[in-house]
């Protein structure tokens, strides 16, 4: 039990303040940076600040689940999933540090908390965690649509980025009811777009 939580403690620590690993080659790397003026650099390293608080948010969703996960199967599509959360904090916190934007001062709140709601979500039962991660992925790909449409339109880097984080999320949604997940019941989704919400506005400037 104790090396479980050092492992763990290590996982939140290294998630929060340590520059995240990829296998994975930066989306858009390869592409020229955008003239934005001042305005709209300041508004894409936001949209991006607000992305990366969405990756660490996830770190701590995947995390709880797996930790409370049954079945052996689940809590390695868990893991998989996890990996490529992590190459998203990567090349989330890469292009905040390009367009010269600075990382949220909450991340170890939004850490916290969602590392608490994966747990209550895995003790629920595997079907019932898979359903909410399929949830989770569909409202944060609906999200990342909503990024794509207000980016500056010069910057593919960040389009980019945002666009290879939609192609993953959309598949871990499906890789989820594959496995079985559980619909949740509407007033699940509505709370969980709700705190989405709170998330997204105090990230955007704080």
């Amino acid at each position: 039990m104790i090396d479980q939580f050092i492992l763990e403690f290590d996982k939140a620590l290294r998630t929060v303040f340590a520059p995240a690993p990829t296998r994975r080659p930066m989306p858009g790397a390869e592409l020229p940076e955008a003239e934005l003026n001042d305005a709209e650099r300041r508004h894409a390293a936001a949209l991006m600040r607000i992305n990366h608080c969405g990756e660490v948010c996830a770190q701590a969703l995947y995390q709880g689940q797996a930790l409370t996960s049954h079945d052996p199967v689940v809590k390695k599509a868990m893991e998989e999933a996890a990996w490529e959360e992590t190459e998203h904090l990567n090349w989330t916190e890469r292009r905040i540090a390009e367009l010269g934007g600075r990382k949220s001062m909450l991340n170890p709140l939004w850490y916290v908390g969602s590392l608490a709601i994966g747990i209550a979500a895995g003790k629920l039962g595997d079907a019932w965690n898979l359903g909410f991660l399929a949830e989770t992925e569909r409202q944060v790909e609906a999200h990342l649509d909503s990024h794509l449409a207000t980016l500056p339109a010069g910057d593919r880097r960040s389009w980019a980025v945002l666009d290879q984080m939609k192609t993953d999320e959309v598949r871990h949604a499906e890789t989820a009811v594959r496995m079985g997940a559980h619909d949740l019941p509407l007033p699940v989704k509505s709370a969980m777009r709700l705190s989405s919400k709170v998330m997204t506005a105090l990230s955007y400037r704080v």
